[in-house]
């Protein structure tokens, strides 16, 4: 039989195997837009089982979490649980990874509550803009854009979400009323209104965070279940494990029993998620025009009144779930396409809006309890968005007695492990600058997310830029000074090259000959050709030599296009060292086609 892992692998050659496949093979294009034809020829009955397996226990996860999400998201708590199920069979057809589950997260919920004003018809036309932003640079394949938000600057945004989420749930944990959500406000006053704590809301947010942590460290410990084991143990061992993976759903049953039973005796402690829609949502357009009571907001108005957010949603759901997606394939040892990954995450928003729901990306939590459960295939998510759209249609009436704090609880739980406090002391000991935009992402988003992440990817740039224009130059004395790049020399370094030079040679006494050595370098343009130009013009006025080791074949054919004059290269330092020292039987190569090593010569005409 074969593995999951291979047949999702199959699907997915090399860019540079495809590329002609896709041309010449529509078979291959075929699969490659639609990988599900790659597994489904192999499916099987073992598959099956673990694929059910695996949706239950998301399905059991992803129910409190998107309710609770909601709630982050400042949107009525139907909202979370029309976000959890189109990714599920879209996936289906177009994902990529076996182990990925694509539904609210903390953090979309978290810039959704930015950027809609708390109105829903806002959420839902940003679901539709955003999957279209996707779906474009899927298929144009910008994927590579997102390689310019650095690490440094995910983790402080990542970080700063979290602290803003978790925070942010204090006041339900609490039991607070009137408390904004702007976090600087909140913070001020949820500490100001410390003393009107509802002490039923504290005790069972606290239970339930605790209820969850035994929960999930009982999951990590529990040791694997082997076949010779009695069948009691087995039973046992299945019996912690559903508990344990199901925590959310059986924690904020447990918290919805409690809070029944007091409803029954007449007096709620608690308080509670209140009445949530029933049945399934209606499928329609989504609102490109709002009316208020001050009259119709027109689409235009709308995009406006979004702003960043329309470039911020869809990059950072993108950045979260690629990032999701690679983790799981480098763990189980299988690949995903990026650009792939954007059609499936941008038809998902734009289908999912049609049903009322908010942007959605992967999440890294439910992946996980995908992963654990052993799931095989893509079709595990059809499990998954049948059980959500069975308790849509079917249990929306018992939420209305889940206490708000219990779900602060898991959201509280679900987004602790996205703060990494280790990264700070990691980046010390390996580059302390990549701390500047860490700290300056972190810092700003806790006052405009677009202002954090801009200003962060600003600084990644700013210092990637210096490294270009500012390469460092190894340095060699001797008879004869050796300058070696240890980079590559685009047009911002030209200038920096040239002083580094003329200093150390030409307004030494008397002026040095020189070696420019090449090796580092796979390309120049035409502002690096001129500024080489003018130092062999400085170093011939001075008397002196300027000559070139290890030039490649891009860089020799741009020099040859240029014509400069009185270039002299060799093949090797050795030979340019005993030239310029003016011991005998070395000759240089002077720049021209006729003069180049034929092995060379036959790559330049290539």
């Amino acid at each position: 039989m074969p593995s999951p892992v291979k047949a999702l692998g199959q699907a997915r050659p090399s860019a540079a195997s495809m590329a002609p496949q896709a041309r010449c093979c529509s078979p291959a294009a075929l699969q490659r837009r639609l990988p599900i034809l790659a597994w489904l020829p192999d499916y099987s009955v073992s598959w099956l089982k673990m694929d059910a397996i695996a949706g239950l226990s998301v399905g059991l996860t992803v129910i409190p979490q998107a309710l609770a999400y909601a709630e982050v998201a400042a949107l009525p708590p139907q909202y979370g649980l029309y976000s959890a199920f189109m990714g599920c069979f879209v996936y289906f057809f177009l994902g990529t990874s076996r182990d990925v589950t694509l539904g609210p997260t903390a953090i979309m919920s978290l810039l959704v509550s930015f950027y809609t004003f708390h109105e829903p018809a806002y959420a839902v036309l940003l679901a539709f803009l955003s999957g279209c932003i996707q779906l474009a640079m899927g298929f144009l394949r910008l994927g590579f854009l997102l390689d310019f938000i650095s690490c440094p600057v995910i983790k402080g945004f990542t970080s700063a979400a979290t602290v803003t989420i978790g925070f942010g749930q204090i006041k339900n944990l609490l039991g607070l009323q009137g408390i904004p959500r702007q976090f600087f406000l909140q913070v001020y006053h949820t500490f100001r209104n410390i003393g009107e704590t509802r002490v039923g809301d504290a005790v069972l947010g606290l239970v339930c965070m605790v209820l969850l942590l035994v929960l999930k460290l009982m999951r990590n410990h529990v040791p694997p279940v082997h076949p010779e084991m009695p069948p009691g143990v087995r039973l046992s061992h299945a019996l912690v494990w559903t508990a344990t993976t199901a925590r959310n759903a059986l924690v904020v049953s447990f918290a919805a029993l409690v809070a029944y039973s007091f409803e029954v005796t007449g007096y709620q402690p608690f308080v509670l998620t209140g009445q949530t829609a029933e049945g399934l949502p209606p499928v329609r357009l989504p609102p490109f025009s709002v009316t208020t009571a001050n009259g119709t907001v027109s689409f235009t108005e709308m995009v406006q009144d979004m702003g960043a957010g329309l470039a911020v949603v869809p990059l950072m759901g993108l950045l979260e779930s690629i990032a999701v997606a690679k983790s799981f394939a480098s763990q189980n040892n299988y690949h995903v396409d990026a650009n792939q990954e954007l059609l499936a995450i941008g038809l998902t928003n734009v289908l999912g809006s049609l049903v009322s729901s908010y942007p959605v990306t992967g999440s890294f939590g439910r992946t996980a309890v995908n992963a654990q459960s052993g799931v095989c295939t893509p079709a595990g998510g059809l499990v998954t968005g049948v059980l959500v759209l069975l308790s849509l249609d079917y249990l929306t009436s018992l939420f209305y007695y889940i206490p708000k704090s219990a779900l602060a609880a898991v959201i509280i739980m679900a987004v602790a492990p996205l703060f990494d406090a280790g990264i700070f002391g990691t980046l010390w000991r390996v580059k302390r600058l990549d701390l500047l935009p860490l700290c300056v992402t972190f810092l700003l988003c806790f006052w405009e997310v677009q202002y954090g992440i801009l200003a962060g990817t600003l600084v990644s740039t700013l210092i990637l830029l210096h490294s270009v224009a500012r390469p460092k130059m190894q340095v060699s004395e001797g008879p004869v000074l050796v300058l070696q790049p240890a980079s590559g020399l685009h047009f911002p370094a030209i200038e920096s090259l040239r002083e580094a030079i003329l200093s150390r040679t030409l307004e030494a006494s008397p002026p040095r000959c020189t070696v420019l050595d090449c090796t580092h370098v796979c390309s120049i343009d035409y502002t690096v050709v001129l500024g080489l130009g003018d130092l062999l013009g400085d170093f011939h006025r001075h008397g002196v030599t300027l000559a070139f080791v290890g030039l490649q074949v891009p860089v020799l054919r741009a020099l040859l296009s240029a014509d400069l004059k009185g270039i002299q290269y060799f093949s090797t330092l050795e030979e340019a060292e005993k030239y310029l020292s003016q011991e005998p039987g070395t000759q240089p190569y002077n720049i021209s086609e006729d003069s180049v090593p034929e092995h060379k010569v036959a790559l330049l005409k290539a």
